[in-house]
This record gives structure tokens, sequence and C-alpha cells, in this order.
């Protein structure tokens, strides 16, 4: 309990950090052009609050303040910083006029101070490498949620996804020609997905589902409710389980069960909820080797109930491979995630809408979630 305190706290604090450093590399962009183009400047701070130092060094107050929240440049020539500094300590009115490439120029240049730290952090990616999961490297369907549009528009698990509303795809998930976005931002009454069945291209239209929402809660989005194919793999095996008098191992892949294949360990799960009475043969795969394993589910406790399982955990990071995608393509993904979710927000027949947006809270939430995995450093 004591290390997952420790732990949480420090990885809090690397998001603490990671926010204070895009807000104070933006800020000294501001700060930079404004000395460049002969501006002046009253403050730089690092963090907000009652300092907890300060020196003027050649005009210039520089401060550490007690709350860490980013950091501010007082620029008195472009905008008054009453509300969060006090009252300036100089007349604005006897400052010199400023010229208007002047005040183009440091107002860019934080955006570009911005940009440039992509840039860094992209070209770290670029040489250490970026973890991409099964689905964000496939479009082959893994598991397809009964009663579900894409089931009765018959679509199944391995079909692999080509296009979805004449869009082509790349992966599943993803905010870049993926499976999920493109349902999610499409506007028609019906989805034409385009897909791969041994070897025959296939269109079917899709009726997207939408969940009921209540209350406080945000509007849901379209789905098609299918999943991506993941490989089984057993992260644990429990003991004085099914699983466990079957020899079943951690690192075991599940390939099917009673000659039928299985793309996503949603299928085992499932077939074990409506037939707990029935035995299994499990297709399983060791160490390259494949080789049938007979098991049969029990009641066993699951989040305090009782419910018919044989005993396994699954690995939920799946394989994950090491991509080493350029700067200027990471950038360039960034900003068309970006134009194309503006583009969603703005169009009125679209189901993305301001409330499905995250700000600073949010944001920070999805930075916690990376640093949780041991590869979050590198996902972020």
């Amino acid at each position: 309990m004591l290390l997952h305190i420790i732990r949480v706290i420090f990885i809090l604090l690397e998001v603490l950090i990671l926010f204070n450093l895009l807000i104070v590399v933006h800020e000294l962009g501001h700060f930079l052009a404004a000395r460049w183009r002969g501006l002046y400047i009253e403050k730089f701070g690092v963090w907000f609050g009652k300092p907890l130092w300060k020196k003027t060094i050649n005009g210039v107050q520089y401060s550490l303040g007690s709350l860490p929240f980013g950091g501010f440049v007082a620029l008195p020539q472009l905008a008054p910083m009453d509300i969060i500094e006090g009252k300036a300590d100089i007349d604005r009115a006897k400052l010199p006029k400023i010229s208007a490439l002047d005040k183009i120029i440091v107002a860019i240049a934080g955006p570009l101070f911005s940009l440039l730290l992509a840039l860094c952090f992209a070209a770290i990616v670029w040489a250490v490498g970026h973890p991409v999961s099964e689905a964000d490297s496939t479009t082959v369907i893994g598991y397809v949620a009964p009663d579900s549009p894409a089931q009765k528009a018959g679509l199944q698990p391995g079909d692999k996804i080509l296009s979805v509303d004449g869009k082509p795809v790349r992966r599943f998930m993803g905010m870049n020609d993926s499976v999920s976005w493109d349902v999610v931002r499409s506007e028609g009454d019906k989805i034409a997905v385009k897909f791969q069945r041994d070897g025959a291209v296939q269109t079917v239209w899709v009726e997207p589902y939408k969940a009921e929402t209540r209350g406080w809660r945000r509007k849901s989005v379209r789905q098609l409710l299918i999943y991506p194919a993941e490989t089984p793999i057993i992260d644990k095996v429990e003991p004085n389980t099914p699983a466990a008098a079957a020899g079943l191992r951690s690192g075991d892949i599940i390939r099917g069960f009673n000659q039928t294949p299985i793309y996503n360990p949603i299928a085992l799960l499932e077939y074990i909820s409506k037939h707990p009475n029935d035995a299994l043969v499990l297709h399983v795969e060791r160490a390259g080797a494949r080789f049938d394993v007979p098991v049969k589910p029990t009641l066993l406790p699951t989040a305090g109930e009782m419910k018919p399982r044989i005993g396994i955990q699954w690995d939920t990071t799946g394989i994950v491979s090491i991509q080493h995608p350029n700067p200027i393509e990471q950038v360039y993904n960034s900003v068309t995630s970006t134009l194309k979710t503006i583009g969603a927000v703005a169009s009125p027949k679209s189901d993305v809408k301001l409330q499905h947006l995250s700000g600073p809270v949010g944001i920070g939430r999805i930075y916690y979630l990376l640093f949780q995995s041991e590869r979050g450093w590198q996902l972020a």
C-alpha cells in the first residue's frame, strides 16, 4: 500500500513537471522575443503566488513563486498583468509605443517555442522509439458484440477493415486514420465499412450505435461495438484453479478453443459466461509450439461474486512493437488531429461537441494513466 501511494505521488509529480515545462517554455519564447525587440520587461516568473525567491537583474524582476502552475512574463506594452501580479511598478503611459511588427513577433514567439519543444520531444521519441500496441497497428476485428450493428451488418472477427465512411484506415484506435475516430466523426445515418475477408473485398453499410445518456453525463458518440484484434496472452494463472491444474502458464497464447480461432480474449470470456458447464479444449501456443489443453470452468470469486471462470488473468498490454516515427511525421499527426477535431466540433451533423474535449484536468488524467505504464514516458 505504501509503495502504491509513493508511486502515485511520483506520477503526479511527473505530470506537474511536464505541465510546468510546457508553460514555462512557452512564456520563455515571449520573454526572449521581447528582449530582442527592445520591449520593456517588468517581470519573468516561474510559478505564481507569493514569491519564494526574487531578484532584479538589468531591470527585470525574476521570481520563483509558491504555486507550481506554470509561469508568466509581464510585458506592460502588450498586456497588463494587474489581475495576476498586482499593480505595475511603472506607468504604462510613459512607456514608448511599439510597432505592430513587434507585437506580432512577441505574440508568435510563445507558440513557436512550444513547437520547438514538441520537436525536441519528437526527436527523443524518434531516437528511443515509440511503443505501439496491436490496437494502434492493426485494423483486424477481434470481437463483434452480439446483436450489435456490426454483427447485424455481417462483420466478423478476423475481418480486416480497409476504410470507414470512405476514408482509408491504418489502425483501430487513435485520432488519425483510425477505425474508431472515423466512426465517431461520421455524419450519415449509415456508415460504409469496406473490409477484406479471405482475400475478397466487401462493403457493408452499418447503422451506428449510440448509448443512452442521462443527466450530467457527456452525450455518447457513435460506435459500431467492435473491438480490435489483440493476441490473447496469459499474464497470470491463479493457483488452485482449472487453468493451474491444466498446466497453463504465464506467457501462453490462447489461439482458439473447440476448433474456433479467437482474435480477442473477450471471445473466450463470453463463451464461458454463456456455457459455464461446458468443457473446453484450448489451442495453446508456447515458445512456438502448439498443443491442446482440456479445461472445464468452475465458479471462482470475481469482484465479490462467484462467476464461471478457468482462473487466468490476461496480459492487457498484448504484443507491443517499437516504432521510430520521424519528428515531422509526429508533429504532422498532432496538427492534423487537432484540425480534424475542430472540424468535427464545428460540424452541426457531428456527434463530437465541446463537452467531449478535455481541459487541464482531463489532460492531466491522461498523462497520469500514461505514466502508470512501464513505457508511459515513451507514450507521452
